[in-house]
């Protein structure tokens, strides 16, 4: 995979939980031309507002574990007790097609794509403060209290660790600010790939 040449250009979008990276990563694909959003495969259970093939490809354990046998898992990794991963054939079939794919995918998952392809482009969502991420995680709703304190101290673990791995850092201060950088980062990295072809 790591030598293959493809014109299309890879994506991973990483940010602690509730920092807004799944808006971030709507809005960028909603706003530019010839990308799009990787959908992750999981083995945790659906909520009733979300779409099979939409915001993840929901299936059971036994066929996530097979795919990973079968090679067909580009990273993956198991957050909360649950799984969660990329498809391999998915991200290469919009690269070969020239197209932009954005891996919305965590610190861990990140550093096994980037192994692969190490050309990604790597972007970490940071939240404006400690206080304003348990904020939104709060707010959210989708968690009890213990939940969210791990989900907090998780976070502490991916910022610490974005700053050895990542290239580039987005403040998530103002959904509109960072939307716009995310995407003049990727128009920079476009016209890099152009001129190296």
């Amino acid at each position: 995979m790591k030598n293959k040449k493809h014109k299309g250009l890879l994506v991973i979008i990483s940010g602690p939980s509730g920092v807004g990276k799944g808006t971030i990563c709507k809005e960028v694909v909603k706003a530019m031309d010839n990308i799009q959003l990787g959908v992750s495969v999981t083995t945790r259970a659906k909520s009733d507002i979300e779409i099979d093939g939409k915001d993840y490809w929901f299936i059971s354990k036994e066929e996530f574990e097979h795919r990973i046998a079968e090679g067909r898992m580009l990273e993956y990794a198991e957050v909360f007790g649950n799984m969660y991963g990329s498809d391999a054939q998915q991200v290469e079939e919009a690269l070969q097609q020239s197209q932009t794919i954005i891996l919305e995918i965590d610190v861990q998952g990140a550093r096994q794509v980037k192994i692969k392809y190490p050309d990604a482009v790597m972007i970490f969502i940071l939240p404006p403060s400690h206080g304003e991420l348990a904020k939104r995680i709060n707010h959210r709703g989708r968690e009890d209290a213990e939940s969210a304190e791990k989900r907090l101290s998780q976070a502490d673990n991916e910022i610490a660790a974005a700053w050895q791995y990542y290239q580039c850092m987005v403040i998530n201060a103002e959904l509109e600010q960072a939307v716009n950088e995310v995407m003049q980062i990727i128009e920079t990295e476009r016209k890099l790939e152009n001129k190296n072809d």
